[in-house]
Order: C-alpha cells, then sequence, then structure tokens
C-alpha cells in the first residue's frame, strides 16, 4: 500500500465518514456532518491519509489557545481495522506529534481502544483512564421521568443555542477524562449546535424559567436506527436534583417513540453518578477505551 498524509477538504467527507464507522460503529458521524465541521471548523486541524481516491485513516487536532503555555492538546487518531498493520497509524502519529510540538503542546491527549493499548505504549504514551461504551435497547425504554416542581421540560427546537451554550460551558470542565472542551461560541454554532446529524426533538433540557439547568444533546442515524448521547450535563448548582435521569428517561422515550431501536452512549468508567443512571435507564457495557497521554 502507498498512502499519503494531507489536510482534509470537504469533498473527503464520506471516506472520513466511513473511517469512523469502520473505527467506531457506535458513534454517529454521518458524512453530512464530517463535511459541515471541514467547511467552518477553526478551532482543529484534520488530516487524513489517503491510498488514491481511498481514505484509510484519520487524524484531528484540536487546537490549543494562541497564548496557552505548553498546554495539553487533544488529539484523535482513527485507522480502519482493516487497514491496521500497514503504517498508517504510525504515520499520522508522527504527523501528529510533530505539528503538535510546532504549536507549542507540552502533552498529548489521544483515546484508544482496547486493542489499541500496545500501539500507544510504543509510542511513548501512557495509558490513563478507562472509559466505557454502552448501549441500551430502546423498545424496552423506561417512561420519562417528571421534573421536580417549579421546573419544566423542554427540547433543543424550543429553545435558543445560547441557552445550552450557556450551560454546556459550565459542566465541560468537569468531565474527568479532559475530552469534553469546545470551541467560542460563534463557532459552536456553526459546527455543533448546527450539526445535520442533531436531533433538536431528541435533545432535551430541564429549565428553572428560562435558565437550562441539565441538558442531554442527541445525534441521531435514522439509517441504522441508532442515536448517539453526546453531552449529558447538570450545571454545578443544580446536581444531586436527579436531572440528568429527567432529560435522558425523556430523550430515550421520544428516540423510541421516533422509530429509534438503539441507543449508545460513552463514558468516564470512574464517573459513577452517571453511570448509575445510565444502568437504571436500560444500559449494559459494549465495550471500552482508555485515555493515553504522551509528554513533548
Amino acid at each position: 500500500m502507498v498512502f499519503e498524509i494531507r489536510t482534509a477538504r470537504p469533498e473527503d467527507a464520506v471516506g472520513v465518514a466511513r473511517v469512523w464507522a469502520a473505527a467506531m460503529p457506535h458513534l454517529v458521524k454521518t458524512a453530512r456532518a464530517i463535511e459541515l465541521q471541514l467547511k467552518h471548523a477553526r478551532s482543529q486541524e484534520v488530516l487524513i491519509a489517503v491510498d488514491g481516491a481511498e481514505v484509510v485513516g484519520y487524524a484531528n487536532i484540536y487546537l490549543p489557545p494562541a497564548d496557552a503555555e505548553a498546554p495539553r492538546v487533544r488529539v484523535t487518531i482513527q485507522v480502519p481495522p482493516e487497514y491496521r498493520g500497514r503504517g498508517i497509524g504510525s504515520a499520522l502519529t508522527t504527523t501528529v506529534t510533530d505539528r503538535c510540538t510546532e504549536l507549542g503542546a507540552g502533552r498529548l491527549l489521544v483515546v484508544v481502544s482496547d486493542d489499541s493499548r500496545d500501539f500507544a505504549t510504543k509510542r511513548g504514551f501512557t495509558i490513563g483512564r478507562r472509559m466505557s461504551h454502552s448501549a441500551a435497547d430502546l423498545t424496552a425504554a423506561r417512561e420519562p421521568v417528571a421534573p421536580p416542581e417549579g421546573l419544566r421540560v423542554a427540547t433543543y427546537d424550543e429553545l435558543d443555542p445560547r441557552q445550552v451554550y450557556d450551560a454546556e460551558v459550565q459542566v465541560r470542565d468537569d468531565d474527568p477524562s479532559g475530552l469534553s472542551g469546545g470551541p467560542a461560541y460563534e463557532e459552536w454554532v456553526r459546527t455543533t449546535w448546527s450539526n445535520p446529524d442533531n436531533r433538536y426533538d431528541l435533545s432535551v433540557a430541564v429549565l428553572d424559567g428560562d435558565r437550562v439547568l441539565s441538558f442531554v444533546t442527541t445525534t441521531a442515524d435514522p439509517d441504522r436506527k441508532l442515536i448517539w448521547s453526546n453531552l449529558t450535563g447538570t450545571i454545578p448548582s443544580a446536581r444531586g436534583r436527579g436531572l440528568a435521569k429527567v432529560v435522558k428517561s425523556v430523550a430515550l422515550a421520544r428516540a423510541r417513540e421516533a422509530g429509534f431501536t438503539v441507543a449508545s452512549t460513552g463514558n468516564d468508567a470512574a464517573n459513577e453518578p452517571m453511570l448509575a443512571v445510565n444502568r437504571w435507564l436500560g444500559y449494559r457495557e459494549t465495550g471500552g477505551a482508555w485515555t493515553a497521554e504522551k509528554a513533548l
């Protein structure tokens, strides 16, 4: 195999989507959403490995703030199982490492699957936190839980994006894995809120007046009848009231009614409060992954 690594372009979206589907089939990442990201994302650099017209590998660098000193930079590297063992992952890792060094990064943060831990450690990464992947049968989804008195439930199609963003930024830094960062508001609207995989009718928030206290953002692939809980969070001042159970139970019940059959999600394996909610909702673990870090 002769491959080259280059910057991804919007017209590569179909090939990139195939890489994601092969490497992480529990996720929802369609070509439409990837094309939007490649057109409008400014906080990321995306590289691909290509063999002729075929995309055979993918890498993503989440760019650090320009004024950050030796920051930890999150990266993604994906190679479909059928193309592994041919040097593609190694080449992408080297290219990403060199670029992050140019950016002044002090450390790299990546997620590796269970079967890629040896690959990472041989290239200088130290394995860190375990991540779990879980799925639930929506045909057996529980009935939705009512919110506490004085609060109300709304779907995203009833909300202004700023309401959701203001809540999201309050929970990003609480993710112990370090994987829940995001861009500034304007880019977030273009690439996250406007993501064509989003289902506003299946994304749910609990509000006190007009303030979002808890939320779950749901992406969906109708062809596979699959939904993915992209981010679930409750702002710090509203925790301990069972609001995550409310938003997720409402979202899953609505997804069942819309004809979806499987709900998928991922969590830090030490996030017991969220894992307990997911077990109550019927999620069962289907696999795992690990964070890994490398000093530069």
